[in-house]
C-alpha cells in the first residue's frame, strides 16, 4: 500500500480522505483479516469492492457471445 497520502494526488495515486467508519465494523475486519490499521482495511476493503464490481461487469456478457470453432478439431490438435 502507498504510503503517498499525504495530498491529494489528481490521477493514479491516492487522496487523504477522513470518514467515519463503524467501530463494531472496524474490530470485527480487524479480527478477521489480521491487517494492522485502519488504511490498511479501508484499502483491503476497496480493493475487493472494485474486484467484486468488475466481476459483476464482466458476468453481463455471459451467454452473449457466439463462438464458432470445432471442439473436436481443437481437442485432436492438442494430442
Amino acid at each position: 500500500m502507498p504510503s503517498c497520502c499525504y495530498t491529494h494526488w489528481v490521477y493514479n495515486t491516492c487522496m487523504r480522505t477522513n470518514i467515519n467508519i463503524d467501530d463494531r465494523l472496524m474490530s470485527q475486519a480487524r479480527k478477521l483479516t489480521r491487517l494492522r490499521t485502519k488504511r490498511e482495511i479501508v484499502h483491503k476493503a476497496l480493493e475487493l469492492l472494485v474486484e467484486s464490481e468488475a466481476r459483476k461487469g464482466i458476468l453481463r456478457f455471459r451467454g452473449s457471445a457466439i463462438w464458432q470453432g470445432d471442439l473436436k478439431a481443437m481437442r485432436r490438435s492438442r494430442v
